[in-house]
């Protein structure tokens, strides 16, 4: 008995039920679809930011600053110059356009930009020559969303400040672009030439400085960036090149795919656990075979070869099948992603994602499959004695072999995922995560059947009594079911509730206290006539606020430079990095309670302030009340003791911030003022933007519902994609669910069929499988939303600091759709069950 006598065999084996084992494997296809797919734009994606990435950046080195350049910086950049074949400087803030044909405004990313940037790549124009064209008159390119926004066309007007413009064309595209990014403020590119005739420009006006190098063909850039690296540090100015412009996009991106790889290969686990199941039943069925075989000689080692090889070859099959679905699936991963995507993707084929899912898919089928499988080395030629009294194999607790197998599935399964978020803490815990679902839905599914098979009211009726047996007797499905429907369930409502979270932190409350309006950039000599314009208007100032913008120069007199030189202090480098933007006041706001510490209204330790901490800020910094920090306040160095600390409520629509100081401080330093508003309507929004843009030119304004709405509109793409991948895990629980009826129905072909013999109608039939399935269907849901709850609540608490309020729309939706498909399918799917008639068991056909 050689190989070629166990394939044939095993050939033979599988005639009567080939389509049976196709149904086994069926469950695999979808989740290797997903990791073929993924894997393959992922391939793709990393190739196209590769090729693009000078595209992506526009130029050889990007340096930016967020204030104005120091003289010791403005030396660096001169010399840089003096290095390179050409520049280019932009200045980028946010501004209101006002469009004069139909009176139109909106918030706008404003470039002010001199010089041929973008160096590779173009500014895709239309007409494409307006792209040349506009740096030379008072003419601006306007992105097309907005032209579409305010019914605006090539040749019409637009005010920015104290001037303005005409538009030079519509603005298609530009280097690293991508339609989320200009959602919330779209972009207009004006000559940097007349940014001060505009006057945008002023003192405390919130600008990032840019300026653009492009250096002679294979000049070592990246050596150049590492040179001088601490005097970029020192001087607070931030590089970009092309290497890191490449390792920053790529990252980011393989995150997205690394996620979504995990979520495809949850839909893999899910249909393993239906092929395991359904192997289960089918070796029972097998056992008499099995036992002719070891009568006739055959040993337990081959009669086990010879239904593996028969798992082999279907798996082989079903790995084939997904591979050619994904194939088919990645072709419409590029367009799903695109609004997310700085890069156009192709989609070509990935060989080695083909064999990686072929790989994947073959390693997890055979090692689900093997647990049932392995069970086929117990049964002894004996066994064919005890056919007639339908008796089942009693497997073996303590098999080696078999414990074996668990312990390389979970090996599998953290080493893949390991690779996948490239943390073995953060792969661990997914594995936990997993496992614990498992467990749990597990449980509920084993907890069911003893609680049915004990305590079934014997006072119900005959055909719900019956239905609920179907649930612990012989060949049930129970187990897999929960195990699988839940789990997707609980994914899918995982996705749901996430969303909704995030929505709740920015969705604006009904109060009517509330703000909607945000007018910031407001001049120091502007603050009362804004204010009074609005009371005018007769809408509430529901709050005016200074900032002052700063940077942290010392933690307990230690400077950046000793936080270098000496590790072991404890405080990290970039607590020195950036602008703190701050305020001052006599009383705390209603979203602000002491922690620690004691907020005074005038404190002043000599010429010391004692200043209040958000206590998130604090522990960041790695410092308590009572410590000392030293500010640079526009050139001016303010020495502080940490006199408090403060729990801040981040979700509320008001000014926040990290660092407050007591009156008599700052209050002469320069600054620039937030009022914020509510207006009743949009109509009420759109006239007092215009009275506000035609006074205050310089005023920047937020109107909160529209960006609500650009926000939502952005999570509804989030997780349409996230929710597309996830369908894959729900499809997959389908077929799961498809399979397991398809084989399960054999045996209950032969309990219905003794039911119509013993007189029960066909009417009696659908009821008892319609409770049966009803029931795995609503205890899988429920399970499954539980699951989802618990985590999106963690998920809140730990990491959005958010409250979560589960949607009773979104439970009832998955609650009710999950039960009703797991019932029509459950009935559908046994209509030849249900048909067959009582001669059929007389004849011995089953």
């Amino acid at each position: 008995m050689n190989g070629w006598w166990i394939i044939k065999m095993a050939w033979r084996d599988s005639r009567k039920n080939r389509s049976r084992l196709l149904f086994f494997i069926s469950s695999i296809v979808l989740g290797i679809a997903a990791l073929v797919a993924i894997a393959a734009f992922g391939k793709n994606l990393k190739q196209e930011i590769d090729n693009q990435a000078a595209s992506l950046i526009g130029a050889d080195l990007e340096i930016s600053s967020g204030k104005p350049l120091t003289v010791s910086a403005h030396k660096l950049i001169d010399s840089l110059i003096n290095l390179s074949q050409s520049h280019a400087e932009e200045h980028q803030f946010a501004s209101m356009a006002n469009f004069i044909k139909n009176g139109g405004t909106r918030l706008v990313q404003i470039r002010a930009l001199t010089g041929a940037y973008p160096f590779y790549g173009a500014l895709e124009t239309s007409p494409a020559a307006a792209a040349f064209t506009f740096l030379d008159d008072q003419k601006i390119l306007v992105d097309k969303t907005l032209l579409l926004q305010f019914n605006a066309a090539v040749g019409d007007t637009v005010k920015l400040g104290d001037l303005n413009f005409q538009i030079a064309g519509s603005l298609i595209n530009t280097p690293g672009k991508t339609v989320i990014s200009g959602s919330v403020a779209p972009t207009i590119f004006m000559p940097l030439s007349l940014l001060e005739k505009t006057g945008l420009s002023q003192k405390g006006s919130r600008i990032n400085y840019k300026y653009y190098f492009r250096f002679l063909d294979n000049y070592p850039v990246d050596k150049l960036v590492e040179h001088l690296d601490d005097q970029f540090e020192q001087l607070s100015l931030r590089t970009e090149t092309i290497a890191s412009t490449k390792e920053n996009t790529g990252r980011s991106f393989t995150d997205l795919t690394d996620f979504l790889g995990l979520v495809g290969f949850i839909a893999l686990m899910l249909g393993c656990l239906g092929v395991s199941s359904s192997i289960h039943v089918y070796v029972k069925e097998k056992l008499p075979s099995v036992a002719i075989l070891r009568c006739i000689g055959a040993r337990s080692h081959q009669t086990f070869l010879i239904y593996l090889a028969q798992i082999i070859g279907i798996s082989t099959i079903g790995a084939l099948s997904g591979v050619i679905l994904g194939a088919i699936v990645q072709q419409v991963l590029p367009w799903i992603l695109k609004d997310f995507l700085p890069v156009n993707v192709r989609s070509d084929i990935s060989w080695s994602a083909i064999v990686q899912g072929i790989l994947i898919g073959l390693s997890m089928s055979l090692l689900f499959s093997l647990i049932p499988l392995l069970s086929v080395r117990k049964v002894s030629p004996l066994y064919t004695l005890r056919i007639q009294s339908n008796d089942r194999l009693s497997i073996s607790k303590g098999d080696a072999l078999k414990n074996l197998v668990y312990l390389c599935i979970i090996i599998f399964i953290t080493i893949f995922s390991r690779f996948q978020l490239n943390s073995w803490y953060q792969s661990i815990a997914f594995v936990m995560g997993i496992s614990m679902a498992f467990v749990v839905l597990y449980g509920t599914a084993v907890l069911l059947m003893k609680a049915l098979r004990q305590y079934t009211p014997l006072s119900w009726p005959y055909v719900w009594r019956q239905g609920l047996a179907n649930l612990y007797r012989p060949n049930n499905q129970t187990v897999m079911l929960i195990v699988a429907i839940g789990l997707g369930t609980a994914l899918i409502a995982s996705l749901f509730f996430i969303q909704g979270i995030l929505l709740n932190r920015v969705t604006l409350s009904s109060s009517k206290n509330q703000p909607n309006m945000v007018l910031f950039d407001i001049q120091s000599s502007q603050k009362d006539e804004v204010a009074a314009l609005i009371k005018r208007s007769k809408l509430p100032v529901l709050q005016k606020t200074p900032i002052v913008t700063m940077q942290l120069t010392a933690i307990n007199n230690y400077t950046l430079e000793d936080v270098r030189k000496d590790s072991t202090l404890g405080f990290s480098t970039r607590a020195f990095g950036g602008e703190i933007r701050a305020t001052y006041k006599s009383t705390l706001d209603p979203s602000e309670k002491i922690t620690d510490g004691q907020w005074i209204e005038k404190s002043m330790v000599g010429d010391t302030a004692k200043i209040s901490l958000d206590q998130s800020y604090a522990k960041r910094l790695k410092v308590k009340v009572g410590d000392r920090l030293q500010f640079n306040v526009q050139g001016v160095v303010i020495p502080t003791i940490i006199g408090s600390l403060r729990e801040v409520d981040w979700n509320r629509m008001q000014t926040n911030f990290r660092v407050l100081f007591p009156l008599g401080v700052i209050d002469n330093a320069p600054q620039f003022h937030v009022i914020m508003t509510r207006v009743p309507n949009d109509r009420v929004s759109a006239d007092i933007q215009q009275l506000l843009v035609k006074r205050f030119p310089n005023i920047s304004i937020i109107d909160l519902d529209l960006i609500l709405s650009v926000l939502d509109s952005i999570l509804d793409k989030i997780g349409f994609v996230i929710k597309f991948i996830g369908a894959f895990s729900i499809l997959t629980g389908i077929v799961v669910l498809i399979a397991a009826i398809m084989i399960s129905k054999y045996q209950r072909i032969q309990e219905n069929v003794l039911l119509r013999t013993l007189g029960a109608s066909r009417r009696q039939l659908f009821t008892i499988t319609g409770c049966e399935y009803l029931l795995l269907g609503l205890l899988a849901s429920i399970t499954g939303i539980i699951l989802a709850s618990i985590a999106s609540f963690l998920l809140a608490f730990f990491i959005f600091e958010a409250s979560f309020k589960p949607s009773i729309s979104v439970i009832l939706l998955l609650l009710f759709g999950v039960s009703g498909l797991t019932l029509f399918i459950g009935l559908f799917n046994s209509r030849s069950a249900l048909n067959q008639p009582p001669l059929v068991v007389l004849r011995k056909e089953v």
